[in-house]
């Protein structure tokens, strides 16, 4: 098992390690609330928004969006700390999110409500352009969860929960996505957030195998975290770029615990390539 120390404890559902700055930002769905923490361990709650999920991104411009996922809306994060309205996504049902270099923001909705029963539909991906459009830009896709760019701004890729793998896309001029295509087949993995790095690869956590995988483009497995709870998401930040801090957490899997109440930890630990694109 590879070495990692738990940055921070105690928490419930947590997801959507983002580095920005010095500090890591993750959610904890249980609680409602956008929480910063530094490499010491000093956390800081910095917004609370009554969603689940509750994932966020960051714009260029350094400010902070939110998905609202209930009432259907992104929300941004003014520098005083204020939440104001940024988009209007149109329904409620949201997942993920990630803005890439040109300000475009990439969010998916899982199609149908895991956590009612409700029968599966295949998700989709919506794009919010800077100037607050909204569309559609791919659907069909078998539960969409974590999503990044590549650092040149020319590929999305998404994990596909449902389909064991990971999909790409190429990124238009306009934010539109083509050329869909298999990145990775993951075998019998369930990815669900994701990262890149400076060599092109993707690191994805799996809550059902309770790890996290650095893959290359074809599913090469090139390196394992092995993990003592589920892995929701993963982020690559810190001074040098190479810490890869996971969120985990002992999945319950029902309306009534989604994860064992306290399980939600921050962890971290050394890899040796840095961390490239977004988030």
């Amino acid at each position: 098992m590879d070495a990692t120390r738990v940055l921070l404890d105690g928490r419930g559902l947590v997801e959507s390690p983002r580095w920005h700055g010095d500090r890591l930002y993750f959610s904890d769905w249980s609680a409602g609330e956008v929480v910063a923490v530094d490499l010491d361990g000093r956390d800081e709650v910095v917004a609370r928004v009554a969603s689940l999920p509750l994932c966020t991104a960051w714009l260029p411009d350094g400010r902070m969006v939110i998905v609202s996922s209930p009432d259907g809306r992104l929300l941004r994060r003014e520098p005083d700390g204020t939440l104001v309205a940024y988009a209007d996504l149109g329904a409620p049902g949201w997942n993920d999110i990630v803005a890439d270099g040109r300000g475009n923001a990439y969010l998916n909705s899982p199609g149908f409500d895991l956590m009612s029963g409700a029968p599966y539909q295949p998700g989709s991906v919506t794009l919010v352009t800077p100037d607050g459009s909204v569309r559609t830009v791919a659907d069909g896709i078998a539960f969409p969860n974590g999503m990044a760019v590549t650092a040149d701004n020319s590929t999305l890729l998404v994990a596909e929960s449902y389909g064991h793998c990971l999909t790409a896309f190429d990124i238009g001029a306009d934010g539109t996505l083509s050329g869909r295509r298999v990145w990775a087949d993951l075998g019998d993995a369930a990815p669900d957030g994701i990262c890149v790095d400076a060599e092109g690869a993707v690191w994805y956590a799996d809550v059902p195998h309770r790890r996290c995988v650095r893959v290359a483009e074809g599913g090469a497995v090139l390196r394992t975290v092995e993990l003592d709870r589920g892995g929701f998401a993963c982020a690559l930040g810190g001074p040098a770029g190479t810490t890869l801090f996971i969120v985990a957490a002992r999945w319950g899997g029902t309306p009534a615990e989604l994860v064992a109440p306290g399980s939600g930890q921050v962890l971290v630990t050394e890899v040796d390539v840095p961390g490239a694109g977004w988030p």
